[in-house]
């Protein structure tokens, strides 16, 4: 008979998905392993659909000192309860709700034109410095920080005030709570690559190269960063990408090693974790053990070899597991619950889109 406990497909809140019970595999372990490694900038590449915001969001709701609209501060700790951080040892757990943190998602920067792509990032710092807007009540900032810091919220700050902007949010974060800054950034890949393929990656790429390295380079007041994307992205080119081929377009795009790349030129203490790199591999997507306990969880391990039929698998060759996508296994789990609850038989049928994205 099948369970009950709802599959979360589309979730992206940690909060979300623990608040409304549904159907969880634990990867809070990542904030431990984090912690151990200590590198000031972690920037993970994983296809899409593994888990990669859900895995921000849950670093955030971890580490923030979340400040709620009545002053108070939030007690995070419920949407950990019984999660295996809890158990990794007081050197760990000290560490919750004791951080300012930045979060900003780069996916809205997906747009036809440069300039309206600049306004989506624009959009995306002011709704981080609105949600932190709380440092203006009190003494901590100058007169002139705090006017800075309005014309933000405002939106009558000059372009060039964006590209500082994550670094002048961390200075003021820090001299409010008197402690370092935590920031993540997801999909950092979506505005270069869309300006690659939109004609406009010189301009954008002048923009977030000054936004990466005034908030990860020259930032006093970072503690350290976490950043995710799919792809690596390489060095600028001058040539143009409607010029090309699209294959040859994205050869061009991809062919250089990031190490090499201006983006990340010069940064001290980088990790980088690509999908074939062995650390931190269980923590996007799910293992072979993980696919099975969901089949079993849910009373149909009868079906595992019909999921694994479906399934593109990653290979890791060093750790010798396998990795599956997450939304992809969710949809799987979720068309056989379908069928069982309405007793039907045939094969599982899944959105085109999951192989395409």
């Amino acid at each position: 008979m099948c369970k009950i406990t709802p599959i979360p497909t589309g979730i992206e809140f940690y909060k979300e998905m623990i608040s409304e019970g549904y159907y969880y595999i634990d990867k809070t372990l990542l904030i431990r392993d984090l912690l151990a490694n200590k590198n000031k900038v972690t920037l993970f590449t994983r296809p899409r659909r593994f888990g990669k915001t859900l895995s921000q969001s849950m670093l955030r709701t971890f580490f923030e000192k979340e400040i709620l609209p009545d002053g108070t501060v939030a007690d995070n700790s419920v949407y950990f309860q019984g999660k295996k951080i809890m158990e990794a040892g007081e050197e760990y757990t000290r560490h919750m709700g004791q951080y300012p943190v930045i979060f900003l998602s780069l996916k809205s920067s997906k747009q036809p034109t440069y300039e309206i792509a600049c306004e989506k990032l624009q959009e995306e710092i002011t709704r981080e410095y609105k949600r932190h807007s709380y440092i203006l009540g009190g003494e901590a900032l100058l007169q002139s920080e705090k006017k800075e810091f309005l014309s933000v919220i405002e939106n009558t700050a000059s372009l060039s005030k964006y590209s500082t902007a994550l670094r002048f949010l961390s200075e003021c974060l820090e001299k409010y709570h008197r402690q370092k800054v935590i920031i993540l950034l997801d999909e950092y890949d979506v505005p270069l690559e869309n300006a690659y393929f939109n004609g406009f990656y010189n301009e954008m790429v002048t923009f977030i190269r000054s936004l990466f390295e005034q908030a990860l380079k020259t930032n006093e007041s970072l503690k350290f960063a976490v950043v995710t994307g799919c792809l690596r992205i390489s060095r600028e080119s001058n040539v143009s990408a409607k010029a090309e081929t699209s294959e040859k377009r994205l050869q061009r795009f991809l062919e250089s090693s990031l190490y090499r790349d201006g983006l990340f030129t010069g940064l001290n203490n980088l990790k980088v974790v690509s999908v074939l790199d062995d650390s931190y591999a269980e923590y996007f997507g799910f293992t072979q053990n993980e696919v099975e306990g969901f089949l079993s969880d849910y009373g149909i391990m009868y079906k595992k070899d019909e999921v694994k039929a479906g399934m593109t698998d990653i290979f890791l060759a060093v750790q010798k597991f396998i990795i599956h996508g997450a939304l992809l296994i969710m949809f799987m789990i979720l068309s056989i619950k379908i069928q069982c609850s309405q007793n039907l038989t045939g094969p599982i049928h899944l959105p085109t889109a999951l192989y395409m994205t």
